[in-house]
């Protein structure tokens, strides 16, 4: 499968979750605080390759993919790359800079539930939101096990490695994640043509 094809996929994912995002967000009304970045400064996020090769490909056509690789490697960055603090003194305040293509992980953290050893759905989310919205915190924890719909980690993970299985399925640290995507789109486009309208996107 052609890495565009591949990338439509991931994307068209991406669309679906951002929408079940939203509705359960308007019916548990929990929401990030504006303006905080902390979850992204955490220098243990893992993520696949394939989460990514939508900012990867979108890096190829402008022709960006190859600085942005270069960069990476001489960084010695621990939290992710494409996080971007408002200032050096307090870090947990930023936005992403790639914010259309940030990662299956990014998306589902927050927003997402993974099922406990007994059963019951449990929510991903940072210690902000269950402390300054509490209230709404433990009646969604109760209704996401009585029909509260919310998106399942598993569920979309196990979906994104059926759009590729190797890509899907190899979780790295999120930087090391962003290099092989990028790696990825260069070495198939060596001996390939470039996609239509882009001949000098490289």
């Amino acid at each position: 499968m052609s890495i565009a094809h591949r990338v439509i996929l991931v994307e068209a994912l991406f669309a679906k979750l951002d929408i079940e995002i939203v509705l359960f967000q308007e019916r548990s009304t929990l929401g990030c605080v504006a303006g905080c970045g902390k979850c992204c400064t955490n220098p243990e996020i893992d993520a696949s390759p394939l989460e990514f090769l939508p900012w990867a490909f979108h890096l190829f056509l402008n022709g960006e993919a190859e600085n942005v690789l270069f960069a990476l490697k001489t960084s010695s960055k621990s939290s992710c790359y494409i996080y971007n603090p408002l200032s050096l003194v307090d870090k947990n305040k930023g936005n992403c800079s790639d914010y259309p293509y940030r990662g299956l992980i990014c998306r589902l953290f927050g927003f997402g539930a993974n099922k406990d050893k007994y059963g019951q759905y449990r929510m991903a989310t940072c210690k902000i939101i269950k402390d300054n919205q509490k209230e709404a915190f433990e009646k969604t924890t109760i209704a996401i096990n009585n029909g509260l719909v919310i998106p399942v980690f598993t569920d979309y993970y196990m979906n994104l490695s059926q759009i590729d299985f190797k890509l899907g399925n190899l979780i790295l640290p999120i930087n090391q994640a962003l290099v092989f995507a990028i790696e990825e789109v260069l070495q198939y486009y060596v001996y390939r043509p470039m996609p239509n309208g882009y001949d000098n996107c490289a």
